[in-house]
């Protein structure tokens, strides 16, 4: 079966996990029911994978990973931009599914799924484009680089960007020359497992591209496993540091993306209604559920008054409902523990003093989404940095305001907390952007915009955030092994014990 009527919800869909090119059933009978967001209801099922699951895939990858591995460039590069165009035919199924299995917005949804195949289609472009370096060294030697990859990688992707955060990391290590292992959240997990079996169609080689679902248990076997040899996750802080741990006992690179408590800086000299426009995208684009979502947002004294006004009223006019209609903007957060979470932070915001200027309040939606894991988009002012608010990590639709006095004031705010992955600036004076950018530990900063992405543009954190990096050639050469080979060209050999000279 190469192609699922995915998008039909009267339809329950109960998958396998995919494995060396093909469906395939699961040692066990457990199974995992795979929530709609919107309505509560299950609507798909996963395999429960287990350690003999996981071993099962790792071994597929393993026997794969050589003739990958020498596949010339060119095919591999051709290969990856044959799944770029299959992407582009089913797009529109794609979109659909992604957004009722996550409920993202179909409109947002359509907008991001339109730019993934770039993914692949850069990773195909730069890995032709890789070359090593050589030198004529002291004592009569000839030196050059030379790369080689990993072998077998697992890929640990989130619920809030099943696909995109996916294709992001399988382009680099596909382009260079990897073989893969999936385990893509519980929460999300479909959409990965018709990626591979789209690859598949797209003629990568059987074993290439694996995915087995499941929990907890399927994930520590990966990370465990002997035969990874390189890890890239992408979740919480907590899970990034039990990953990271597991990697360090078996000395295993890793990439890690954890979370983020990402800052907004609005000085009074940015265009004020832009950047109330720049904070309702940054903080309620995929109901907050990202990981640079605008949460924390810092704002200039002079126009702290006038900029609280115009953003709640700009929250307060925000659609709220089935993410399935276009005019939806906010749609639900992916599960109910995820909504309950958010309304506890909402409550304690309440008890802490912070003043609520929009949302607050669960919304009156249509009686089929009334058992939906919605969130209203709140908005509270006069958030104080020893608020719960303020520091924690709240991956939904609510956020703060803090007003400030000085550019200092501003980046002692900004740095504050353990996370270090995103942040943007808002103002029309260049200077003081340069300044503080210079300023900030964030990984990624945007100007006056925010979350704009792209295969070129360098994405990673440190902290609590993570460490290492997504997209451009930091992406690519890190699912490479870096070597260097010496060449003697002297004519006669320097026996050392004979009394020779040697270098080195």
């Amino acid at each position: 079966m190469a192609f699922f009527p995915v998008t039909d919800p009267a339809v329950r869909q109960d998958f396998p996990h995919h494995i060396a090119g093909v469906w395939s059933a699961p040692e066990g009978t457990a199974r995992r029911r795979v929530f709609d967001p919107a309505t509560g209801a299950v609507r798909w099922s996963v395999p429960e994978g287990s350690a003999a699951d996981v071993d099962r895939a790792v071994r597929a990858a393993s026997a794969a990973a050589p003739g990958w591995a020498a596949t010339d460039p060119d095919e591999r590069a051709r290969l990856l931009r044959a799944l770029a165009a299959l992407l582009r035919e089913r797009m529109a199924d794609l979109a659909a599914l992604e957004s009722a299995i996550t409920g993202r917005p179909i409109r947002e949804m359509r907008a991001q799924m339109a730019r993934i195949p770039e993914w692949l289609e850069y990773f195909a472009g730069i890995v032709l484009g890789l070359e090593g370096g050589s030198n004529q060294v002291k004592g009569g030697f000839l030196t050059w680089t030379r790369y080689r990859p990993h072998g077998v990688c697992a890929l640990l992707t989130p619920w809030n960007h099943p696909i995109l955060i996916l294709v992001k990391k399988l382009s680099a290590a596909l382009a260079a020359g990897n073989a893969v292992v999936i385990k893509p959240s519980e929460l999300a997990p479909v959409t990965p497992l018709l990626l591979s079996a789209w690859a598949a169609e797209a003629g990568i080689p059987p074993g290439v591209i694996n995915v087995v679902t499941g929990g907890a248990e399927a994930g520590a076997a990966l990370v465990a496993h002997p035969e990874v040899a390189h890890i890239d996750l992408t979740g919480g802080t907590a899970t990034g540091r039990r990953v990271a741990a597991a990697a360090a006992e078996r000395l295993v690179p890793c990439t890690l993306e954890l979370g983020g408590k990402t800052p907004l800086i609005v000085y009074d000299s940015a265009d004020l209604d832009e950047a109330v426009a720049g904070t309702l995208f940054a903080g309620f684009v995929a109901a907050g559920q990202t990981c640079v979502s605008g949460s924390r947002i810092l704002v200039q004294r002079g126009i702290y008054d006038a900029f609280c006004r115009k953003l709640a009223e700009r929250v307060e006019r925000l659609t709220q409902g089935d993410p399935a209609d276009p005019v939806t903007n906010i749609g639900p957060v992916i599960s109910a523990a995820s909504r309950d979470r958010c309304l506890g932070h909402i409550d304690k915001a309440k008890a802490e003093g912070a003043r609520l200027i929009a949302g607050g309040t669960p919304r009156t939606l249509p009686p089929e989404l009334a058992a939906g894991f919605f969130v209203p988009p709140t908005v509270f002012a006069d958030v104080t940095p020893e608020m719960t608010l303020f520091r924690e990590e709240v991956f939904g639709p609510v956020i703060s305001l803090t007003a400030f006095d000085t550019e200092d004031e501003a980046v002692a705010l900004a740095n504050a907390g353990p996370f270090a992955l995103g942040a943007s600036v808002w103002t029309r004076d260049i200077l003081l952007a340069h300044r503080t950018v210079a300023r900030l530990k964030a990984g990624v900063v945007w100007i006056n915009d925010h979350h704009k992405n792209d295969p070129r543009s360098i994405w990673g954190g440190s902290g609590d955030s993570g460490y290492g990096h997504e997209n451009g050639w930091d992406a690519l050469k890190s699912y490479l092994i870096k070597g260097s080979v010496t060449l003697r060209t002297a004519q006669d050999f320097g026996d050392w014990f004979a009394g020779g000279k040697r270098y080195g």
